[in-house]
């Protein structure tokens, strides 16, 4: 088999597995994560929200890093878009940004950390 034919076969198989609801997503957009939580033989959704302060496109293995601040401490979580976790990804505001990662932002402290909403 040729690295053509592996190449083609392996992107059909990730087809099967990217999800068309998604929307369209962008740095700084504040989002609201739902990932499914399995608890003994019961499974929930439990929402995480947050800025997204960077992301990694690549077909079936695009991420988001997701950032908020609980109880004065900064927690960022990365979620794969494309994973059967994930259940719902809803965006609540957007940003105006001039960067592709928004790392500085874990070195702001309060009202520093607040990103300029953009109106669509």
């Amino acid at each position: 088999m040729s690295n053509l034919k592996k190449q083609e076969t392996i992107t059909n198989l990730e087809n099967k597995f990217i999800k068309k609801n998604i929307p369209q997503i962008s740095i700084g957009d504040t989002v609201k994560v739902g990932v499914k939580i399995i608890e003994g033989n019961k499974e929930r959704v439990q929402f995480y929200e947050g800025t997204v302060i960077a992301q990694k496109n690549s077909s079936i293995n695009t991420m988001i890093t997701v950032r908020k601040v609980f109880q004065g401490i900064g927690i960022e979580r990365i979620f794969l878009i494309h994973s059967p976790k994930i259940d719902s990804i809803e965006i609540l505001r957007s940003s105006k940004v001039r960067r592709s990662k928004l790392y500085y932002l874990r070195n702001l402290k309060g009202k520093a950390s607040r990103l300029k909403q953009r109106f669509q």
